[in-house]
């Protein structure tokens, strides 16, 4: 099964007192599915993981579970610096998602592909029968490997092996990881080369900003097939021009999860070290956001 379309990094929902409260997620899905939004990536970088427990990421997902569907699949991140953990974790997934995808751990580095297949497989094995995604985002994880490399041995030797979540701007290793093998499923996850990957042929994405501007990226994708490629580069600037203006206000992370109030869709605070911005600087957010034309793009939840 490929997954295909914009699929959401989501945030792990927090109510005031930083408790995982998950009785925003039926808005929130619904949310992203009006938006066009084909799936869910949970427990991920946006969704904050390194800084949840592990049962907290078991209740998220299990409360996430219940918005499958042939329209709208779930994928869970199980990565964890423990492998006997993220086995756990990838065990506890079985019967509640459509994948499962892990980070190499980022503490104790990987530094080699056999390591690095060594560590997939174990995962995979734990949870047979579920695709199994391999999260490559080398910025965070220090695993600085070539994916076209890891590919080839990961289709042999992982039972469940279904695709690369790539979340790197090496477009080149991107490209040639996804022609080596048309059987396997490579998203890319680096929002602001969304224009870039259409050129290197991406057809699947997961990002955090396809939780706010999913239409800003249908329609660069509509005017890249109608080959109106430099309409869609200027907006692809556009989606730049987002990350960094909530960069700016304290850190993206934390800014972009706050912002999701100003849609419609509270996803609470952030946990530390995200600030978590108040309702004067959402506004002033909404402002500059404004100022760049961004807003006709913002995600509606009506």
């Amino acid at each position: 099964m490929f997954f295909k379309g914009l699929i959401a990094a989501v945030y792990s929902t927090l109510n005031k007192h930083q408790k995982v409260d998950c009785g925003v997620l039926p808005e929130y899905c619904n949310y992203l599915v009006k938006n066009g939004v084909s799936g869910a990536f949970v427990n991920g970088s946006t969704g904050d993981f390194a800084s949840l427990s592990v049962e907290e990421r078991k209740k998220i997902i299990e409360h996430w579970s219940a918005f499958r569907s042939s329209d709208f699949r779930v994928i869970n991140h199980v990565g964890h610096t423990s492998l006997s953990v993220a086995k756990d974790l990838a065990k506890h997934s079985a019967g509640r998602v459509d994948a499962i995808s892990a980070i190499a751990p980022y503490y104790f580095k990987i530094t080699t592909t056999d390591k690095l297949v060594e560590y997939c497989r174990e995962i995979s094995d734990s949870a047979p029968g579920v695709p199994f995604y391999y999260y490559h985002i080398p910025v965070l994880s220090g695993a600085n490997l070539k994916m076209s490399d890891f590919i080839v041995r990961a289709a042999k030797e992982i039972k469940n092996f279904a695709g690369i979540k790539f979340t790197q701007e090496d477009l080149s290793d991107f490209k040639k990881t996804s022609i080596l093998n048309r059987d396997v499923n490579v998203l890319f996850g680096v929002d602001e080369l969304f224009f870039n990957s259409l050129e290197a042929g991406a057809s699947g994405w997961v990002g955090s900003t396809y939780n706010h501007i999913a239409p800003l990226y249908f329609e660069i994708k509509s005017l890249f097939k109608k080959k109106k490629k430099e309409s869609a580069k200027s907006l692809q600037k556009k989606a730049v021009l987002f990350v960094q203006t909530l960069n700016s206000f304290g850190g993206y992370n934390g800014a972009a999860k706050g912002f999701m109030k100003v849609l419609g869709v509270d996803c609470g605070p952030s946990r530390f070290p995200h600030n978590s911005p108040d309702d004067n600087t959402l506004g002033s957010i909404l402002e500059n956001l404004k100022s760049f034309g961004l807003e006709r793009y913002f995600g509606k939840n009506a």
